[in-house]
């Protein structure tokens, strides 16, 4: 990387701290209000330490020049991993002398990995005896990751530009509300906050007391999964309870772009949008498969509603759960890594592969095969919802979703691979799960991820959970200017 690139590189990530500072500047309300005057120090540590380091980075590079889309791919990369790293800073300080499960820097930092990338796996078996400052900020990470943190950044500090639209995209964001990014942003977070807001209101009308109402809305619009409850979802033993929180869930699992035309035209919108339907028409689907598997073990009505909640939960990339998967059968758990690779829609918080690239693949084979019986000289265009594609477009959404879907696969049987040898008393059906539900930014467990992990094993899921996020090529240009020389001009 060239002196000057590292510079814009630097100038971005100076800018990209200081939201960390501000997420704990803002939480120290929260510890006042629960006398949880122990937390206080760790919160200001780390908003002092975010809010240094961010000017010590972007003061010498502030007249940097623009960053193109290069640039943004390493600051998202590396942005992402500083980020977590500070993060970690008030569970791991807060955790010194205490009983909580964070003394180990590895594990603040697994915690805060998961919680930034809304993917929802913990180390605390039992978040009820954390202190509730505690709660909160696991809570608060999966709200701000679950947007983005550099979409926070380009809200609050930076202004029109190149150097926006190619931090934005790099972040694996591609809708456009507006035609501005700044614009979009913007309409992204006040649907994000409006949503939120009624999302709380319904948790605590069905029944949520409201610190749980409050905790869980916001990390199920954020597809995180982070619960204040040992039992996720499972603790309030409510079918109200747990419809709503679905409900939520696919919210979030939907396109902001959709959300935005329906707050403008009504329900129609959710109807002509493509991803939404495919959302809708999974969700039924592997509800209905996995409910049908799991009749002969739990009865017709419980496989249902448990199956129902736990495929929403993994289509979605949540992860709350409303009852343990340890005990379920490797069909049912294979079914739900399906649901984990899918993903929810482009432009929204969910992880995965996107429903809309999955369709792509789909459309692309019925496609081919219209065009094997044609002239080789005709044209035939690719539909996808109302809009026809030509030939050459077809062809080149075709193959990046092909291209994702073959680098997204070979991480998960390597990953998968790598964890079975690590803890070998593990099946590699379960291996195959937890690290799909790592990549996939999804959260679900069947008893692997836990503080008695090898240190590699902790490692592995943290890359797997960081790669997901940002959806591989991030990674892959940052190891590609790390290996290079270095050229100087």
């Amino acid at each position: 990387m060239r002196a000057k690139e590292a510079g814009i590189v630097l100038r971005s990530l100076g800018l990209l701290l200081p939201t960390v500072a501000l997420m704990a500047v803002l939480s120290l309300p929260v510890a006042l209000a629960f006398g949880e005057g122990e937390v206080l120090a760790p919160l200001g540590w780390t908003a002092g330490v975010a809010l240094g380091l961010g000017l010590v980075l972007y003061i010498p590079f502030r007249r940097a020049g623009e960053a193109q889309l290069k640039h943004g791919l390493i600051v998202a990369a590396l942005g992402w991993l500083v980020v977590s790293a500070l993060g970690a800073l008030p569970l791991w300080l807060t955790s010194q002398g205490q009983a909580f499960p964070y003394r180990e820097p590895v594990d603040a930092f697994f915690e805060a990995m998961s919680g930034f990338t809304g993917t929802g796996l913990t180390m605390a078996p039992n978040p009820e005896i954390l202190p509730r400052t505690l709660q909160w900020w696991r809570t608060f990470m999966e709200w701000v990751g679950g947007m983005g943190v550099i979409v926070l950044m380009l809200t609050l500090l930076v202004g029109p530009g190149r150097s926006a639209v190619s931090l934005y995209f790099a972040e694996a964001r591609a809708e456009k509300i507006h035609p501005s990014v700044a614009s979009t942003v913007r309409t992204m977070w006040w649907i994000f906050a409006l949503f939120t807001g009624l999302a709380i209101a319904v948790l605590w009308a069905v029944g949520m007391p409201l610190w749980d109402a409050i905790n869980h809305a916001m990390t199920a619009l954020a597809t995180g999964g982070f619960s204040v409850r040992a039992e996720s979802i499972g603790a309030y033993r409510s079918w109200a309870l747990e419809v709503a929180v679905m409900v939520v869930m696919l919210a979030g699992a939907t396109s902001f772009a959709v959300h935005y035309q329906f707050l403008r035209h009504g329900p129609r919108a959710f109807a002509e949008d493509l991803q939404t339907r495919w959302l809708w028409a999974a969700g039924l689907v592997g509800t209905g498969a996995l409910g049908l598997v799991g009749v002969a073990a739990r009865g017709w009505p419980s496989s249902f509603r448990e199956g129902a909640f736990q495929w929403i939960s993994a289509l979605t990339c949540t992860g709350f759960q409303t009852t343990s998967l340890t005990g379920w059968a490797n069909v049912p758990k294979l079914l739900m890594v399906v649901g984990m690779v899918l993903g929810g829609a482009a432009g929204s918080t969910a992880g995965g592969i996107k429903l809309l690239r999955f369709a792509f693949l789909v459309r692309g084979v019925r496609w081919q095969l219209k065009r094997f019986g044609q002239p080789p000289d005709a044209l035939v265009p690719l539909r996808m919802g109302d809009e026809a594609l030509p030939e050459a477009v077809a062809y080149r959404r075709i193959a990046e979703a092909a291209f994702l879907l073959f680098l997204w696969v070979s991480f998960l049987v390597l990953g998968t691979l790598i964890l079975a040898i690590l803890m070998p008393s593990a099946s590699l059906a379960d291996a195959l799960f937890e690290v799909a539900s790592a990549q996939g930014n999804v959260g679900l467990s069947v008893g692997i991820t836990s503080q008695a992990m090898p240190l590699g094993a902790k490692l592995l899921l943290c890359f797997h959970m960081w790669m997901g996020r940002l959806e591989i090529l991030p990674v892959l240009v940052l190891v590609r200017s790390l290996v290079r020389r270095p050229s100087w001009p």
